[in-house]
């Protein structure tokens, strides 16, 4: 009976075997330190595969490089001997949930979640720990001494003496911060669709590296935009009043054409002012004067801003050039009377856009009379969906309604009357238990900005206080649509001075988690007479990241003395639940790991089923053979035994010929 592996992905042999399929030539073998000899590959040939010319040695090339980025490469690609762990007593709708909540470090969740999410994710939003020159708790494996880094970096000698001074902003200031999100973001490349799209919150002082990360990790072809977010809290700490952070945006792979809308919800703001116009009947110059303003406050685009008169309905409009576009054609050449002095009106000089009759009909002109003619405060009017100036001197221009307008292009600046910290006090009675998390209603534009499926799924690695959660549960409500979200944190401790501290929130996973709980309680509330409230999805199981379920015996029996083996002659650790092994199979197998799990007795024997015929595992004793073949009419996709759980060698033996015979689909292993 075949083994799971029960440990990670090793990415290294992944990457050499995908080298292999198309440079066979360029593999060989080397000399591991322990004398061994593995597969490795010969670069030198592999450069030469993609130059014309004869490569005799290293160039300088266009590159990003920074003390540790080797290391940190290898950090990504180590695989790990660790497993996740459910924690039911945490979790909410444990049974029925598709949401995850994965407690622990995020580079660890990343590889864990490998296999089962390989190429599933939607979108990723993360908003990583800016590098402020405060320590931040990611410390992975490859961080090396200070000395090391000073005298890699070229900051000091061999001897330590000093080289430069006060250069170590340039050196472990930058790289340490470098180290710890290039991994990362590698490994959440792969779990990303083909369409997906990663957004990535960041202020001025990385945000040049990261771009010149990401162009490395995703393609510089795949970098969408740099979303400028005014997020209306100005800091002067460098004699400026600086308001803005940034969103740097890519896609997995461009050549899928994505296009990113506008939420209308995002333009709140606009539609709030209007509605209070509205209601206090301000004049329509005011009104116009009003809204500029707000234009102005919010620095929108020109794609906004041109929605800037109003008609008799309070509706705002903007007037749109009807010349011919192209500086090298002529449009249309045709007479356009004024509707009030009935003399012709200046002809644009390459022509118009549209032909006669789409300018008459969107003019409401019918036998030379214009049927509509609605006069606005400066003297200009409407005729349709034609605007005319007072005078006939001006070319008429085209007009578009403002909430006629189903679909707007994601904006390049965003700005948000809302504040996340008061919106996460609002759900915890008022008190502040987090430093500034970002708004529900910024992450809710990002999220919506695509067109979505119930079952896309959204991973936010640095969670926080669990904004991502929230605003997907709110999306789902208004669209009715079951998007997923999985949630990654380490559970970091809160100051014991904090207020977090004091009301018995000791890590910030416990924030977040309790973030959830509250804000999918409140959503179901307040929309309580929404019908199909009750099918929202507000649940999560909270998964923890822990050492393997499986005795070291497990991965290197051969490295195992008598003495020892014979002391653990049960591979699997003392303390293990049956559901933890499950949930390591469902890893290790890259089982989705939010599907229905169901216990069932067989025999009087244990045996969970998920999501029916998906995959069925027994860790119990003395496994028999009438056990076997009435778990074999199952006819599961995949079995997994304990393989010292069978009452014989010879049932162990027999165990492939009876599912060969009943389910010869079925895939059996044995752990």
């Amino acid at each position: 009976m075949k083994k799971l592996d029960m440990q990670t992905t090793e990415m290294t042999e992944e990457n050499i075997n995908k080298l292999a399929a198309i440079f066979p030539h360029c593999i060989t073998e080397v000399k591991n330190e322990d004398g061994t000899l593995s597969r490795g590959v010969d670069f030198n040939l592999l450069k030469q595969e993609f130059s014309n010319t004869v490569v005799e040695g290293p160039r300088e090339s266009y590159s990003i490089n920074w003390p540790g980025k080797k290391e940190s490469l290898v950090s990504a690609n180590t695989p790990i001997n660790k497993t996740l762990r459910p924690c039911r007593e945490e979790s909410v709708d444990f049974d029925t949930t598709e949401n995850l909540y994965i407690e622990g470090d995020n580079l660890e969740a990343l590889k864990l979640l490998q296999e089962s999410y390989l190429g599933k994710v939607k979108m990723i939003y993360i908003d990583p720990p800016y590098n402020t020159g405060k320590d931040f708790v990611y410390k992975d494996n490859y961080t090396r001494s200070r000395e090391e880094e000073l005298e890699e970096s070229g900051q000091v000698d061999a001897s330590g003496g000093k080289l430069v001074s006060n250069l170590e902003s340039n050196g472990r200031f930058h790289s340490d911060w470098l180290s710890m999100i290039y991994p990362r973001l590698k490994l959440a490349r792969n779990l990303l669709k083909e369409e997906g799209t990663i957004f990535i919150s960041l202020d001025e002082g990385e945000v040049a590296n990261l771009k010149k990360i990401c162009d490395e990790v995703f393609g510089e072809d795949n970098f969408i935009e740099c979303i400028t977010w005014n997020k209306r809290v100005p800091k002067n700490d460098k004699g400026v009043g600086n308001i803005h952070e940034y969103i740097l945006m890519y896609v997995k792979n461009s050549e899928t054409k994505p296009i990113y809308s506008m939420r209308k919800d995002g333009l709140d703001d606009i539609y709030t002012l209007v509605d209070e116009l509205k209601k206090k009947k301000i004049s329509l110059e005011l009104a116009e004067k009003e809204i500029k303003k707000l234009y102005k406050k919010n620095a929108y685009d020109r794609g906004i801003t041109l929605y800037n008169s109003f008609n008799k309905d309070y509706k705002l409009f903007g007037k749109i050039n009807m010349s011919w576009p192209n500086a090298n054609t002529f449009g249309p050449d045709y007479e356009v009377l004024h509707p009030i002095t009935k003399k012709p009106v200046k002809i644009p000089d390459r022509g118009w856009r549209w032909k006669k009759s789409t300018f008459e009909e969107a003019a409401q002109l019918s036998n030379g009379i214009y049927e509509n003619i609605e006069k606005l405060h400066d003297g200009s009017m409407l005729c349709g969906k034609i605007w005319f100036s007072s005078s006939d001197n001006m070319q008429p221009s085209s007009v578009t309604y403002l909430d006629e307008v189903n679909e707007f292009l994601l904006r390049s600046i965003l700005s948000f009357k809302s504040d996340g910290g008061i919106e996460l006090e609002k759900i915890f009675d008022g008190k502040s238990f987090f430093s500034y998390p970002k708004p529900t209603n910024l992450l809710k534009i990002l999220f919506g900005s695509m067109p979505a499926n119930s079952g896309d799924i959204y991973l936010d690695f640095f969670a926080g206080s669990s904004t991502t959660a929230d605003a997907i549960m709110q999306l789902n409500e208004e669209d009715n649509i079951r998007r997923r979200f999985i949630m990654v944190q380490l559970p970091e401790e809160t100051d014991e001075k904090s207020e977090a501290y004091k009301a018995g929130y000791k890590t910030i996973t416990e924030i977040g988690k309790e973030r959830i709980r509250r804000a999918g309680k409140k959503i179901k509330e307040e929309n309580a007479s929404t019908e199909g409230i009750e099918e929202l999805d507000i649940g999560f199981r909270v998964l923890k990241i822990d050492s393997s379920n499986m005795n070291d015996v497990y991965y290197t029996p051969d490295a195992m003395s008598q003495s020892l083996l014979d002391s653990q002659e049960d591979n699997i650790k003392e303390g293990r639940t049956s559901e933890d092994l499950l949930f390591q199979v469902l890893l290790d197998w890259g089982v989705d790991l939010t599907l229905p799990i169901v216990r069932e007795k067989i025999n009087n024997k244990e045996v969970y089923f998920v999501d029916d015929d998906t995959l069925a595992a027994c860790f119990e004793n003395d496994i028999d053979e009438a056990f076997v073949r009435e778990l074999a009419k199952r006819k599961v996709m995949r079995v997994v035994f304990k393989e010292s759980g069978f009452e014989s060698d010879e049932m162990k033996i027999n165990l492939e010929q009876i599912f060969t015979q009943l389910s010869p689909e079925t895939e059996v292993r044995g752990i």
